[in-house]
């Protein structure tokens, strides 16, 4: 047996039957079919168009200009980032768990996600959006994101080895990045409208050129972070057991962090911070395909892309209802929508090992 097969089968929670393989399988295929179905249901759902009007502009039928438009150059692109966004995420938060050793780590908790909030804040507030949008304001969450990483990188120091006083000094990092934010808040108010965006996280008004900015990243970062499993599982076997194998356990740990950090930042910079997707999707991801990452890891790059799309099209459905019943203005952003999904998920799950013997 080789030491990747070790790893696989030492794993928690990995079965080596033909009976997982076929649900492994099966899982996959589920998803791959998935992703088609909720990308057009985010494309009909939106306002302003019925489902007809809508497949018959995305099907080149015969609709007028503008509903060609609103389909084409608005919700097509929405929907691919909601689609990239998610893939990001879903990869980054396995990385992060399975780097840390920590069920409970996510990009919230690490510094990436409020760091690129921060950085997008920052820009918006300078007013690069104006002139540079949305270029400046992508960069400037990437840059964010990374600076993030970068103090909880120097703050744990000598303790980063240890999960549990990284995830502590995660917190901290992200508690000091959300300050910043809302010190950013307070000096420019004027600007609270498109903040909030950030903070929340939405796919209102997203473009080509977003979705043209966050492929090459997501695509590069993604292969990226696939290629770190095969490490990652002969880590879990102990890093004695990774070192005969020739690894070098702080060099791998750091550059799977590198590739989560990226992917959030990424993410981040294109949607905002979408609550408890890094963290619910990586457990889901487990639960369909086991412990081997191989398998796990593209598997949470679907999950996610599924989650986040169907998220944003429950949110359009959502608005398209308050439009019904004469709320106009109301647009739900699909952040409150991951995270209402996520706290009743992480409750219903926290509930259910409360009330086992």
């Amino acid at each position: 047996m080789s030491l990747l097969e070790r790893a696989a089968s030492t794993a928690p929670g990995t079965a080596r039957s033909a009976a997982r393989r076929r649900r492994s399988a099966l899982a996959f295929g589920a998803l791959l079919l998935a992703v088609p179905l909720v990308a057009v249901l985010d494309l009909a759902a939106g306002r302003a168009l019925s489902v007809g009007e809508a497949w018959r502009a995305f099907t080149g039928g015969a609709v007028d200009l503008t509903a060609r438009h609103l389909v084409w150059e608005v919700r097509l692109p929405r929907a691919l980032v909601a689609l990239g966004a998610g893939a990001a995420l879903g990869l980054a938060g396995l990385i992060l768990q399975a780097a840390m050793r920590n069920p409970l780590a996510a990009p919230e908790v690490t510094g990436v996600t409020p760091g690129a909030v921060f950085g997008a804040v920052a820009a918006t507030g300078a007013g690069l959006a104006d002139w540079a949008s949305p270029v400046a304001v992508v960069v400037s969450a990437v840059a964010g994101g990374c600076g993030g990483a970068g103090l909880l990188w120097l703050m744990t120091g000598r303790t980063r080895s240890d999960p549990a006083q990284m995830a502590v000094h995660g917190v901290l990092v992200s508690a000091a990045l959300s300050g910043l934010t809302a010190v950013t808040l307070l000096a420019a108010p004027g600007e609270l409208g498109s903040v909030v965006q950030w903070m929340v996280g939405t796919t209102e008004a997203r473009t080509w050129q977003h979705w043209n900015l966050l492929w090459p990243w997501v695509l590069f970062w993604g292969a990226a972070a696939c290629l770190t499993a095969g490490p990652l599982m002969l880590l879990r076997c102990g890093e004695q057991v990774a070192e005969a194998a020739g690894l070098v356990p702080a060099r791998t740990r750091g550059l799977a962090l590198l590739c989560a950090v990226a992917l959030t930042a990424g993410a981040v910079a294109s949607v905002g911070a979408l609550g408890f997707v890094g963290l619910v999707v990586p457990h889901a991801a487990l639960a369909l395909f086991g412990a081997d990452l191989r398998l796990a890891l593209p598997g949470a790059a679907l999950a996610g892309a599924v989650a986040v799309c169907g998220a944003d099209a429950a949110a359009q459905l959502a608005s398209r209802a308050a439009t019904a019943w004469g709320a106009e203005h109301l647009s739900v952003p699909v952040g409150a929508v991951t995270t209402c999904v996520g706290a009743a998920v992480l409750l219903s799950v926290a509930r259910r090992h409360a009330v086992q013997p």
